[in-house]
């Protein structure tokens, strides 16, 4: 064979290797598949050069120490008698419905229970429909008509949105559906037990170890939707979204009670309209909001005393949160000065590094005592440490502080960031009119 014939061939080829490999391309599960390994490739790179595990926040000791030495005997007051300083608006009711009282105590819940007919919504295909998903199927079971993709596109318009929260999931059901929903902290098995056996799914957050996009198995935030319980097998009945088998997935009593912590046991529920006076019931003394918050904060206060480790410090950020709720601002700063502190001492794998991505508890406390640079500090720690900073409760944050700080333009530019990766984000939105960047 001569060698201008082979070079053809050769040419040939090639050329047909081309042309395959464009139609394969044009084919979107083959692009996609392209897409998301070039993706996970550039992500391993970015964790493997800069290892979040290693970032730590340090709070600015200096202007620590000044509101502790301040604010101690009020601290220690709110230590002491968890009191309010929030006021809270009851939601309004029927009128034939009767309000519960936190003086009411709901009978205790049977050996199991078992809510039929719960129906399942996977969250693959596609980024992080973790809480699309979940909120699909609570929704679902009331017979909601929609689907997982007009949540997803509601409450998550950019679709790599790291995470929902869930005031989000709140604010989807209360304002777009004929559905109510409520969301409360300090939960405890009773409670969802309580609702479980009275035909209420519940939808709890809670942390996970879970293979990332980097290849490691990590700490990280995930929804579940928990619809039945045995005392006697010590298990959770949950549907989640992410798991093989998901559609019927147990979890132990302990495991579930570890993973929750990390989220200030907070959980949401759904219900009709007509059916709120039997929630509040079943809810007891989580009925009113800020009494679920003094409870939050003290299940963390007795658990910082009785748990060690990781364990530990989600406790003493539970407390941050909680007080942070109750708008014990110096109280919620002091308790976060702390956690970050117990989070240093941490060993790498045991850190949480993607803790504010999902709880932004911090911001508010170090913000209303005029902790500016702790603002710009965290947020600036939060986001850079994320191969894809889309964050867009760090942006806003940082903004604020920004603005505080006498730099506008920094402020605008954070805002503008914000609603990039959150389009319509109505705090930035607000926010940006105000400073004039809009």
């Amino acid at each position: 064979m001569s060698t201008m014939k082979l070079r053809r061939i050769i040419f040939l080829a090639l050329a047909a290797l081309v042309i395959l490999a464009g139609l394969g391309f044009a084919i979107p599960p083959v692009r996609e598949s392209v897409f998301y390994r070039f993706d996970q490739l550039r992500i391993r790179v970015f964790y493997a050069l800069n290892p979040p595990e290693e970032a730590v926040f340090t709070p600015d000791e200096q202007v620590a120490n000044v509101v502790r030495a301040t604010l101690t005997q009020a601290a220690a007051q709110a230590t002491a008698t968890l009191t309010p300083t929030a006021t809270v608006t009851a939601t309004a009711l029927p009128p034939d419905v009767p309000t519960a009282t936190a003086t009411f105590t709901p009978a205790p819940p049977p050996e199991s229970a078992l809510v039929e007919n719960v129906p399942y919504v996977d969250q693959h295909y596609g980024f992080n429909n973790c809480a699309p998903a979940n909120l699909t199927m609570a929704l679902q079971f009331w017979n909601w008509g929609g689907t997982r993709e007009s949540v997803s596109e509601s409450i998550k318009p950019f679709a790599k949105d790291k995470n929902v929260m869930p005031y989000e999931l709140v604010d989807f059901v209360n304002s777009l559906t004929d559905l109510r929903a409520l969301m409360r902290v300090g939960g405890t098995p009773e409670t969802l037990k309580r609702l479980i056996s009275a035909g209420y799914p519940v939808i709890v957050e809670r942390g996970v170890y879970l293979r990332d996009l980097s290849g490691k198995v990590s700490w990280m935030g995930h929804y579940q939707v928990v619809y039945g319980y045995d005392d006697k097998a010590g298990q959770w009945q949950v549907k989640d979204s992410f798991e093989k088998g998901g559609d019927h997935f147990n979890v132990g009593y302990n495991e579930l009670i570890r993973g929750w912590r990390s989220f200030d046991y907070a959980f949401l529920v759904i219900y009709p309209p007509e059916n709120e006076g039997e929630v509040l019931g079943l809810l007891g003394s989580y009925a009113d909001e800020a009494n679920s918050n003094q409870i939050a904060a003290q299940i963390a206060s007795d658990e910082i005393a009785s748990t060690q480790g990781q364990d530990q410090f989600f406790a003493l950020f539970n407390r941050g949160t909680s007080l942070q709720r109750l708008q014990d601002f110096n109280g919620a700063a002091q308790a976060f000065d702390e956690a970050f502190a117990f989070y240093a001492k941490l060993s790498g794998d045991q850190r949480p590094w993607r803790m504010l991505w999902y709880q932004t508890g911090p911001y508010f406390a170090y913000y209303y005592i005029g902790r500016y640079n702790d603002v710009i500090n965290l947020a600036d720690k939060t986001i850079n440490t994320a191969s894809e900073p889309y964050l867009e409760e760090s942006f806003y944050w940082r903004a604020m502080a920004k603005i505080q700080l006498g730099d506008q333009g920094g402020a605008v530019e954070d805002l503008k960031q914000s609603l990039e990766f959150h389009p319509g984000f109505i705090p930035s939105v607000v926010l940006l009119q105000q400073v004039g960047g809009q």
